[in-house]
């Protein structure tokens, strides 16, 4: 391991952690079966017992994760959907508490990235085993991102997917999203990368990612790192239905050259349409805009992922710790 991962890498110390879980109780099927399970691993694990916050319409989890930090929380659990994690992301930022993710939405992006899908057990294990790494986050106005911003189709298609197909089918309900939008026209763009010259494009969507993975496991970026201080920009510019077969060709070969997508790096982008587009933020809606700008904040968030953490993939040994999580929480529940 060299100076830089030794930076940003660190394995937790041997006692336990203070916790809390920041937990939308509408994603939840069985609140309290799923509030003891957590609690009965955690104390399995000699951890102890965590403190329970659950969010509202009106505070999707920036408030409860402050209020568990000015608490003395030294771990929180974001447990709920993208819109979940994100604002514990926010609150997090540019703290010394650790961020573990229990995802229980569907197609939760950071969980796609450490490989988690809605494996509760494998959390908990992710967590318990105390593997951290230094994150950079990506910042729209006073919202932060670990995963990826985008303008344009990508969040067309996020606010066109049926809640209850996502429910019924879990991610490949998105395709059903996606499809009624790949003949829309495309946006008239000025984007400008840092202090260079603003360029003109005219494209279907643009995203601004700080790892590469998609919905499904998708690596759309090959080349991103989660901790090298840089976003990825990729502009995606099909405009027929072949050209998006051909790029969703390519990523299922896993090649480096994407058709009909430039990537660029930047630490700051302004991306400017000449209509009001839709928005997201890690698979979260936020209001439709004529602008998107965001910048990097490097090494803001300590996030807990599979060990060992130096591993460019953040989801590195994610099935294995998948299989000691069902270890721990049978043991749980046997006591």
């Amino acid at each position: 391991m060299d100076g830089a991962e030794q930076k940003r890498t660190v394995t937790g110390g041997d006692r336990p952690p203070r916790s809390a879980v920041v937990v939308n109780p509408t994603k939840v099927a069985d609140l309290d079966e799923f509030r003891a399970t957590v609690d009965e691993a955690l104390a399995a694990a000699g951890w102890p017992a965590p403190t329970w916050y659950e969010t509202s319409a009106e505070d999707p989890g920036r408030g409860q994760t402050e209020q568990a930090v000015a608490a003395g929380a030294e771990l929180v659990f974001a447990c709920g959907g993208d819109g979940t994690v994100m604002a514990c992301v926010t609150a997090l930022a540019g703290t010394d508490v650790e961020l573990a993710v229990l995802p229980q939405g569907t197609g939760n992006l950071l969980a796609a990235n450490l490989g988690l899908s809605n494996d509760l057990a494998a959390g908990l294990q992710v967590a318990v085993e105390r593997g951290r790494r230094r994150l950079d986050v990506g910042v729209v106005d006073d919202r932060c991102f670990a995963v990826m911003a985008g303008m344009g189709f990508d969040a067309q298609m996020l606010a066109d997917t049926s809640e209850t197909t996502k429910a019924r089918i879990g991610w490949p309900a998105y395709v059903v999203g996606a499809a009624k939008h790949l003949r829309d026209r495309p946006m008239r763009l000025s984007i400008r990368i840092d202090d260079r010259p603003p360029m003109r494009r005219r494209a279907r969507t643009v995203l601004v990612a700080n790892v590469g993975r998609l919905q499904g496991g998708v690596r759309l970026l090959t080349e991103a790192e989660p901790d090298d201080g840089w976003l990825d920009v990729a502009v995606l510019t099909p405009n027929r239905v072949r050209h998006w077969l051909a790029m969703g060709w390519a990523l299922v070969r896993r090649r480096d050259s994407v058709p009909r997508m430039e990537v660029y790096r930047a630490r700051k982008v302004v991306i400017t349409s000449n209509r009001a587009q839709p928005r997201q933020l890690d698979g979260d809606l936020i209001a439709p805009g004529r602008t998107l700008t965001a910048e990097i904040k490097p090494e803001s968030l300590w996030l807990c992922v599979p060990r060992p953490a130096g591993d460019p993939d953040l989801a590195h040994d994610a099935d294995a710790a998948a299989r000691r999580g069902e270890k721990l929480v049978g043991e749980a529940r046997r006591e």
